[in-house]
């Protein structure tokens, strides 16, 4: 009897790392990685999770409160604000409120999924 209680004893021990860290699964998907935006800019990448074709708006090339189209026939999937302002993005390209539309402060945003397709944006003064 007293082995018996020792190996039980002695086998709980051995659980409780396990029980309070449990091994990594090899299916776990991985974290997505931020998207490369530098200081003062607003990247727009063409699909989601950082990837494709990626344009960037400087402060120095947009009017503040215009609507700025994306060029013809291109779209934003996900997108990073560190412009230090308020961006505002449309699904429409005329930045019509008709359409799904939403404003991500300008302290360093980053939107690996938006939930529409960007075709234009709006840079507010503050």
């Amino acid at each position: 009897m007293r082995t018996t209680s020792l190996a039980v004893a002695l086998a709980a021990t051995a659980l409780v790392p396990l029980l309070l860290h449990p091994p990594q699964t090899s299916h776990a998907a991985p974290a997505p990685l931020l998207g490369a935006c530098a200081a003062g800019e607003l990247c727009l990448w063409a699909e989601n999770d950082f990837r494709g074709a990626r344009s960037t708006h400087e402060l120095a090339g947009t009017d503040i409160e215009s609507c700025v189209r994306l060029a013809a026939g291109t779209s934003a999937q996900a997108l990073a604000n560190r412009t230090g302002r308020p961006v505002t993005t449309y699904q429409s390209v005329e930045c019509a409120e008709t359409g799904e539309f939403e404003t991500y402060p300008g302290s360093g945003t980053w939107v690996p999924r938006s939930p529409y397709r960007v075709r234009a944006f709006k840079v507010w003064e503050s």
